[in-house]
């Protein structure tokens, strides 16, 4: 796998975001407080968030030299090692911010990309990163031989360093094509492991990264599984075998989806979401105690649909409902106002989900015992429906 060139910890950085026609302010704003989140799982620490309005993102600095200067004259006051911009930079751009500000500059695309790579633990999803790393590097080749851009034109400037860009890219792209290679193999193997487990009812956790799906994936399944309250925990797709009221299924929990991720980590990810492709039956978990848990619920929804997978049975669970309560109710409201302010929102989600939704807090065990029987009753059913004659599962 490529080493990490980013060495975020305990790094100080700034972040920086683009109002246009296509991002209003507050949605800036939203993506921005995720990107600080990102790197503080990555380790850094932010400083500041600047913003510009522009009616589209500048083709050589991205924000224009005027908020670049502004940029600069900070990170040098502060002593800020890192500046990340919330939307994906060319190779030329990088090349122009890293010069103007004299500071390491990342994008928000380069950031996941470390961060998968910092958690990536099995073959597979060793292989997945390094190609998706790879196939981000390739077109930001050139952008990253700064001293190209410094020798200028004419006679003597285009030998040697233009034959050292087409070898890296000759490099690059037969590591791609090795890649590939290596994942379709690996890709195989999981095929036939898929194959074997028979004839039981497949469940997929799916959602928006760091909504609780891996500490519900242990509730449910009652083994151990790695949470934390951090971006991309799960990498892997870990798989349960489950037994409620002797009926047995398979339960598994997969990666977290996420606004603006890198285009290329989902081509490469696409085989660890097979899981989800093949599964009969989805759990979307959704974090009711987020902001904007529509917004994620959304960008879920449309990663599904480009997976081919939102046509399944989904059953979506709202958790966090302790948080949410917090959150959104006053400590002196009165109960019963409470309660058909709750009730009103359930009632809305039952109406658009048609019934199939179920809320609940997986740290307090709220209503985990109706979600565990609403399980059932659904795995009960597919059963029924693909096994017609087999008594046994129902």
């Amino acid at each position: 796998m490529i080493e990490s060139k980013i060495s975020l910890q305990n790094e100080k950085a700034v972040l920086v975001g683009l109002v246009h026609k296509d991002q209003g302010e507050d949605q800036v704003k939203e993506y921005l407080t995720e990107l600080a989140f990102l790197a503080d799982t990555a380790g850094a620490q932010t400083q500041k968030m600047f913003t510009q309005k522009l009616p589209h993102p500048d083709s050589k600095t991205f924000v224009g030299k005027g908020k670049l200067q502004e940029i600069k004259e900070y990170v040098k006051a502060k002593g800020i090692n890192l500046v990340i911009f919330d939307d994906e930079l060319t190779g030329s751009q990088i090349g122009n911010i890293t010069d103007a500000l004299e500071t390491k500059t990342i994008d928000r695309s380069d950031l996941i990309l470390d961060i998968f790579a910092s958690r990536a633990k099995t073959a597979q999803a060793k292989v997945q990163v390094e190609l998706a790393q790879y196939q981000y590097i390739l077109p930001r080749l050139k952008g990253m031989w700064k001293h190209l851009e410094r020798q200028g034109g004419g006679i003597g400037s285009r030998g040697p360093g233009e034959t050292e860009i087409e070898t890296d890219r000759r490099i690059v792209k037969d590591k791609i094509s090795l890649l590939r290679k290596r994942l379709a193999e690996i890709d195989k193997q999981a095929m036939t492991q898929r194959q074997e487990r028979g004839t039981y009812i497949r469940v997929a956790l799916v959602g928006y990264t760091n909504v609780g799906k891996s500490t519900l994936m242990s509730l449910l399944s009652k083994a151990d599984v790695f949470a934390e309250n951090k971006l991309f925990a799960t990498l892997d797709t870990t798989t349960r075998k489950v037994v409620y009221e002797q009926t047995p299924f398979l339960l598994s929990d997969t990666v977290g989806f996420i606004r603006k991720l890198p285009h290329h980590l989902v081509e490469s990810f696409k085989s660890t979401l097979d899981e989800v492709r093949e599964a009969d039956c989805l759990l979307h978990v959704v974090d009711i105690s987020h902001p904007a848990y529509e917004d994620q619920m959304a960008v879920v929804n449309k990663t599904l649909v480009e997976i081919g997978a939102f046509e399944k049975p989904i059953l979506t669970i709202f958790n966090k409902m302790d948080i949410y309560e917090e959150k959104v109710f006053d400590e002196w409201l009165d109960a019963e106002v409470k309660q058909d302010l709750l009730q009103q929102l359930k009632d809305r989600w039952e109406h658009i989900t048609e019934g199939m939704c179920v809320f609940i807090s997986a740290t307090e065990r709220t209503n985990i015992n109706v979600l565990r029987q609403t399980i059932l009753d659904k795995v009960k059913a597919l059963y029924q429906e693909r096994y017609p004659y087999m008594t046994k599962f129902y």
